[in-house]
């Protein structure tokens, strides 16, 4: 359960995000979650006893934790199984079916020498858990978004079972609803997969559970094509990895921590695309937005103005390498390269600085990148990326969560359960597709910050997207002040 603690003022947000607009019940609802104790599925069918190594992306420090993700389904009898089928019956067999393909996820993880990560492949199986809440689909609003209230009780957390050595791998609740829908909720040890490794395996459960004998894409383990090599050599800079000393308390803390969602429909992108300079009006939306939260989330967090502050972008890289990597393929194959200021820099410049800065880092990324990437894992032990004065932001738009179909049509709602997850709390935004009442697609982000930031955050974004003056410097540098 969590607290909208936004003030109700009509000049906060009405403007650009939704996180208001859910009815003010839903966001104070509470509900009763009745589960079953929680049980393994195994394989339908015997799978090989082996050991899988990961590879030497998957298994850095800054992946050694859970993710959660959550899809809400409402109830249709036109699709091939819904009507009296019980959604956790239909998905708990298909979960058998899937892991005889994807049996590694039915392991657990070793740890080795070098703090090397290995799939011990015993079969015990994936954690699930039965539920039924006295809810409606109806009850939670208009427009499902990140934070959901009762989050913990959709996704419980079994004691015992989040440890990412020796534990199961995959952790699945389904609820059912009152209104007859239901809701998938999965938690995932991140070094197994990336998102569109996940929404794979996701995808196979679908259409295993709507019929299908095999999966329509077969997964492809082939962890060794990013690996070291021998001998390991750095040959490009990496940044998101530097050892950067928290001399002035600046890591976020997590006792006061704000939840909020924010929509980014067409006229709010297009209100934020007054602030491009004419040589970068060709940036992408996800370019222009990372730019605009790495601005606004630098200035309410108030660091020291000379101090460095960094926005790390996710970047697929499957298509960076020649050949790509196998359709298929479901481990980890992403970076994490990173724009570089100071917080003054940052602040004082025009938009179009930090959008510079952003599209350099996103063009790092090739396939040496990657190569010199598994090399500076192995000769500097795994590190864990820079968390000080950091933002991660990470764009599932095209990912697929909303279209992974058990049998009962899309998700109402597909996608991460909230931001802020990581090994480091409240580091991480994630780009969500969304589409709200009014029938507008458009990306919510859902936001992790102190409170007192939040507030800043939000007056900043608002005064963005209401400037007169796009093409001014726009800076509130005054709102920053060393940090105590």
């Amino acid at each position: 359960m969590y607290t909208n603690t936004n003030p109700k003022s009509s000049s906060y947000l009405h403007f650009y995000s939704i996180m208001d607009s859910i009815k003010p019940s839903s966001s104070q609802l509470v509900f009763t979650v009745r589960r079953q104790n929680a049980e393994l599925i195994a394989p339908a069918k015997p799978t090989p006893r082996e050991t899988k190594f990961l590879s030497d992306i998957d298994d850095q420090e800054g992946l050694r934790f859970q993710i959660p993700v959550i899809n809400f389904y409402r109830k249709d009898s036109d699709y091939s199984t819904g009507g009296n089928h019980d959604p956790v019956k239909v998905i708990k067999k298909a979960i058998a079916e899937t892991l005889v393909f994807y049996y590694p996820f039915a392991g657990r993880l070793r740890e080795g020498n070098g703090r090397k990560l290995m799939v011990d492949c015993t079969g015990e199986g994936v954690m699930f858990v039965e539920a039924d809440a006295d809810v409606t689909l109806e009850e939670f609003g208009d427009e499902l978004q990140p934070p959901f209230p009762c989050l913990e009780e959709l996704l419980y957390d079994v004691p015992g079972s989040a440890e990412v050595l020796n534990s199961p791998l995959l952790l699945i609740q389904v609820t059912r609803l009152k209104c007859g829908g239901f809701i998938f909720a999965l938690r995932l040890n991140h070094t197994m997969s990336d998102a569109a490794g996940l929404v794979q395996f996701m995808t196979a459960v679908g259409e295993m559970a709507r019929g299908a004998s095999v999966p329509s894409t077969l997964p492809v383990w082939s962890r060794e094509l990013l690996n070291s090599r021998n001998p390991p050599r750095v040959t490009c800079t990496h940044h998101e990895y530097d050892e950067v000393p928290d001399t002035k308390g600046t890591i976020i803390p997590l006792d006061d921590m704000v939840h909020k969602s924010f929509f980014f429909g067409p006229s709010q992108v297009s209100a934020l695309r007054r602030f491009i300079p004419p040589h970068l009006r060709k940036s992408s939306t996800f370019e222009l937005l990372t730019s605009v939260l790495w601005r606004c989330r630098t200035i309410s967090l108030k660091p020291d103005p000379e101090e460095e502050v960094r926005v790390l972008c996710i970047v697929n890289a499957r298509s960076k390498f020649n050949p790509p990597l196998p359709n298929g393929f479901y481990g980890n194959a992403f970076a994490f390269p990173v724009a570089v200021t100071t917080a003054a820099k940052l602040c004082k410049n025009p938009l179009g600085y930090a959008l510079e800065l952003v599209k350099k880092a996103k063009s790092d990324v090739t396939e040496e990148y990657m190569k010199s990437l598994a090399d500076l894992m192995v000769m500097k032990g795994r590190p864990h990326f820079t968390v000080v004065r950091t933002y991660l932001v990470s764009d599932v738009t095209r990912a697929g969560f909303g279209e992974v179909d058990f049998g009962w049509g899309k998700a109402v709602y597909g996608g991460p359960a909230k931001g802020g997850v990581g090994a480091i709390p409240g580091v991480a935004s994630f780009y969500i597709p969304f589409k709200n009442k009014n029938g507008e697609n458009g990306i919510v982000v859902p936001v992790c910050l102190p409170a007192f930031a939040m507030e800043i955050f939000v007056r900043e974004l608002n005064g963005m997207l209401k400037s007169e003056d796009p093409l001014g410097k726009y800076t509130n540098y005054a709102m920053i002040k060393p940090a105590l």
